[in-house]
């Protein structure tokens, strides 16, 4: 096997030393420098490399990050210093208490003491091993003595340093933290686990802890997991660090990502100030704490109070109340959200969780019904995580009583009696009222009145809120009907602001078709659809007299969305509006439509970075207008790409795959000549 020459050894040296310092400011100080396409084509060349010369390929390199070979089982690994548990507080008369022992027992004042305070993370505790700045060995807690070795699952988090970041690393550390999932990383863990069919994590505890524990590091590799350093046990040799807040900076500056919600407090008071700020904000964190973790600082003192039984005496864990109670459903209601999801909710009989009255619990949909098997009547755990709606996660079947009901999910929309959509392959249900149903009228008309739709100036999210709520517009006609007089009865209106909109209205009822198609907020039919619609059919009405069948032929549009698009039309009341909208005046040139020349038809384009000529919209528009299909990423069915200033991942692609790129100047020229050709070939 030959081996690796000089410049070979400096080539992969140069990549570990940019992929590690990518990870760190990613994943530890959320500052991201180098673009997803730069990491990804440096980290393929070093696996390259590595894969030529194995000799190369060492337990610190960014490569091993993916993951090992599947484990038979975990080894035993005995803690050097053991994991031990913290003693309780409930109450502030608990944390008072805990303050004045440790003042007796150092025989000072209360009052002087300071404490180092940071969030008690529900997670899963592990227990990470550097030698000469390597990471070699990393476990779980266990028994507190005796731990599992994970060290090839742990070396997946990205938030973990394989190798220390110092000139001169200490010989050996041994570092304590929390591997956690973050509230989102969870919903979206679920959400996937949903649509295919597998089974759900309970809480995001759960879900840290059994992806830490898989015999196959790659499946942990896939989960969104990050580790938070909360304690420095070993450290070999001294660096003169006096106190736990200065050991915890020391960690950042190796590589660590700790808490940035640490603070050091004084007395009793500031840890009781501290648990009710943190107490307060605790759903904005973006996961799951259950605590406050209250330490001695001084580490000297630290040492002379020691420790009793399993616990030290220099710390304690002031509890939460609880995120997770049991209950029982009294009932279920469909609620219709804004684009027309139909929600179960259970209406349970209300129970304290984590301090707040719940009486309402997210079913999510169907799937989810069936998957819990939950049935009205049945006694339920129900869980609030941070700022997350309260949800059903497990069902206690032992409890069912015997006249428990079964859950019917509703075929007709709950609010307008529309019909109730749900394709083939989605978990969600929808109802196809659109622009008729009440659920959906704040939304709709949002989304009428958009710059890309009808461009109505002045009508704003918050005017809709409030002629909504007055009842003055029901549906998208009834806006071209308001009166000045009457809109100046308004807050903040007045007789200009009044004036402004009305001729701001009026001006928005000469269109063009593919604005109304998309105007009318039809599911999955964006700017380019609306434009293909209008171009393939001309005219409205032979839009609404489309079969399936007829709609898929159009470029672009597939079974789904010629789905949505027939179900949207073939409803009465959206029919009823959009003959609405055309009494109140709203036309288009159709034969314009029908005679444009599409210079273009048949390429990709697109664009990146900042235009100063105009906004990408407006570019993005001119190329629909001669025909080009205008994308928000980059493949190899892209005819060319338009680069503006500070132009990112989007260009450093298109050139690795000899993508044809050009500068605004050449764009616009280019637009120019197509537009004038254009216009002399239209007949």
């Amino acid at each position: 096997m030959s081996q690796p020459d000089p410049k070979t050894l400096d080539e992969v040296a140069q990549l570990r030393a940019e992929l590690d310092e990518a990870n760190y400011q990613y994943y530890i100080l959320d500052d991201p420098q180098l673009t997803d396409i730069a990491y990804d084509r440096k980290l393929k060349r070093l696996q390259e490399l590595e894969a030529a010369y194995p000799s190369l390929v060492t337990e610190d390199s960014p490569t091993q990050r993916v993951g090992a070979a599947p484990e038979s089982s975990f080894p035993a690994i005995e803690h050097a210093v053991p994991m031990l548990s913290l003693d309780n507080a409930f109450s502030e008369q608990d944390i008072q208490a805990f303050a004045q022992r440790v003042a007796e027992r150092l025989e000072t004042q209360v009052d002087e003491l300071t404490f180092a305070c940071e969030p008690k993370l529900d997670g899963a505790a592990v227990s990470l091993v550097y030698e000469q700045g390597v990471l070699v060995t990393g476990a779980t807690r266990g028994d507190g003595r005796t731990g599992e070795g994970i060290t090839s699952n742990l070396r997946t988090l990205r938030s973990i340093p394989l190798k220390l970041r110092a000139r001169h690393v200490p010989e050996l550390l041994e570092v304590r933290g929390e591997a956690i999932m973050s509230h989102a990383g969870f919903e979206a863990l679920n959400q996937q686990a949903r649509e295919n069919g597998d089974k759900v994590f309970a809480n995001p505890r759960n879900a840290a802890a059994g992806s830490l524990r898989q015999l196959d590091p790659r499946v942990t590799a896939r989960r969104p997991l990050d580790f938070h350093a909360y304690q420095l046990v070993r450290l070999q040799p001294d660096m003169g660090d006096d106190s736990h807040s200065a050991l915890m900076r020391r960690l950042k500056e190796l590589g660590f990502r700790s808490s940035t919600e640490l603070a050091v407090v004084k007395g009793p008071q500031g840890i009781i100030d501290y648990c009710r700020r943190l107490g307060e904000t605790r759903d904005q964190l973006g996961y799951d704490i259950d605590g406050v973790v209250i330490k001695v600082d001084d580490l000297r003192l630290q040492r002379e109070l020691g420790f009793v039984a399993r616990a030290p005496r220099w710390a304690i864990a002031f509890k939460f109340p609880a995120q997770e109670e049991t209950t029982r459903v009294n009932d279920v209601e469909f609620q219709v959200g804004r684009t027309g999801a139909i929600t179960p909710v259970a209406r349970l009989e209300p129970v304290s969780v984590a301090g707040v009255t719940v009486s309402n619990a997210t079913l999510h949909n169907a799937d989810e019904i069936e998957r819990l098997g939950v049935m009205i009547g049945d006694t339920v755990a129900i869980r609030r995580a941070g700022d997350v709606i309260p949800q059903v996660v497990r069902v206690d079947t032992t409890q069912r009583p015997p006249d428990a009901r079964k859950i019917e999910f509703p075929v007709r929309c709950p609010v307008c009696d529309a019909e109730v959509e749900r394709l083939e392959n989605e978990a969600v249900a929808r109802c196809s009222g659109g622009l008729y149903c009440p659920a959906q009228r704040k939304e709709a008309l949002k989304h009428f009145a958009s710059r890309r739709a009808l461009d109505i100036d002045g009508l704003g999210e918050k005017l809709i809120d409030q002629l909504v709520e007055r009842d003055w517009v029901k549906t998208p006609a009834d806006l071209f009907y308001l009166e000045a007089a009457q809109l100046a009865e308004l807050p903040r209106m007045g007789v200009r602001s009044s004036t402004k909109l009305i001729d701001a209205l009026a001006r928005s009822r000469q269109t063009t078709l593919s604005r109304f198609i998309y105007a009318l907020g039809i599911r999955e039919v964006g700017e380019a659809t609306a434009a293909n619609l209008a171009r393939h059919f001309g005219t409205l009405d032979a839009l609404l007299q489309a079969s399936v069948a007829a709609l898929e032929s159009v470029e672009d549009v597939g079974p789904i969305v010629a789905t949505h698009v027939h179900t949207f039309f073939s409803q009465p009341h959206n029919r009823e509006t959009i003959a609405a909208l055309k009494a109140a005046g709203l036309t288009w040139d159709e034969a314009e439509v029908t005679r444009a020349v599409q210079l273009l038809e048949g390429q990709t384009w697109v664009l990146t970075g900042t235009l100063e000529s105009m906004t990408r919209d407006e570019g993005k528009a001119r190329l629909q207008a001669l025909g080009a299909k205008v994308s928000g990423s980059v493949s190899r069915k892209t005819a060319c790409l338009v680069a503006g200033e500070a132009a990112g991942s989007k260009l450093a692609k298109a050139e690795q795959m000899g993508v044809e790129v050009i500068d605004e100047s050449a764009f616009l020229e280019r637009l120019a000549k197509w537009e004038r050709a254009a216009r002399e070939e239209t007949p």
